[in-house]
């Protein structure tokens, strides 16, 4: 039963709505077969959820969330489903961003937060490779640390959107621990960077969501480094700790990253 402060927050959701949920993005939402909706309308709808302020429900206000309760992303999210909403390209709102908030340093949170909130930014996720699909610990893509560099070379698959992505965030392995856990670190690495390829995988149907991505000696700087040296094993699992602890129990407007077993 919706309560009087229910119908007051779904009214002003209703008003935003029927101004800038356009017939083109309307349709856009409505013809989303893959994880997210066609990359304009996701680039549109994100801009105009941005300069309402609603872009990052589940981020803290003094972040530029927006204060909303568990309640009120509920609603909001079920109205997107209603209205054909677009799926947004989401990864640095529903995973990154969160784990910067929490765990980045002070020169991170202010390079890339407000270009994730922005929509300048968006980033794809580097953790499955082809010897480690669902199960992380067996990473092996090398990070080789070189001064205030680590060189990376290796390769990352099923690579949701990286040919859409200017960045990405991802686990690799920078030494061999006792534990297969141990010795990975979390990096965060620019998709232009001299050395990395993106090879498209198409599906039976044609789309194209995945990749693989190749690294051959790509120079990340060690301040792109999120955590400890080695302990980018705990950072992935509070990163999808966050993740979903960010989705409502149906998240339709915010497409959902792949979740490997961290446990």
């Amino acid at each position: 039963m919706r309560s009087a402060s229910d119908e007051a927050f779904l009214a002003l959701v209703s008003a935003f709505f029927e101004e800038a949920l356009t017939p083109d993005l309307r349709q856009a939402g409505r013809q989303t077969l893959g994880v997210h909706s066609q990359i304009e309308a996701c680039r549109i709808w994100h801009a105009r959820l941005f300069a309402r302020g609603w872009i990052a429900p589940a981020w803290p206000a003094a972040w530029g969330g927006t204060g909303w309760s568990a309640r009120q992303r509920f609603l909001f999210d079920r109205q997107c489903a209603l209205n054909d909403a677009p799926v947004l390209f989401a990864g640095g709102l529903r995973s990154l961003g969160p784990l910067l908030i929490e765990q980045g340093s002070d020169a991170q949170r202010a390079r890339y937060l407000g270009p994730i909130l922005s929509g300048k930014d968006l980033w794809c996720q580097g953790f499955s490779e082809p010897g480690a699909g669902s199960d992380l610990a067996a990473v092996s893509c090398r990070a080789v640390r070189h001064g205030e560099a680590y060189h990376v070379s290796g390769t990352k698959i099923w690579t949701t959107g990286a040919h859409l992505a200017n960045r990405m965030f991802g686990i690799f392995r920078t030494a061999d621990g006792e534990r297969r856990q141990h010795g990975l670190t979390f990096l965060l690495i620019d998709m232009d960077s001299p050395g990395l390829t993106v090879s498209p995988i198409l599906d039976l149907a044609g789309q194209h969501d995945f990749n693989q991505v190749f690294f051959d000696d790509v120079v990340v700087p060690v301040d792109n480094r999120v955590g400890a040296e080695h302990d980018g094993w705990s950072m992935a699992k509070r990163l999808m700790q966050l993740a979903r602890a960010n989705n409502t129990p149906r998240p339709w407007c915010v497409a959902p990253c792949a979740t490997p077993a961290i446990d």
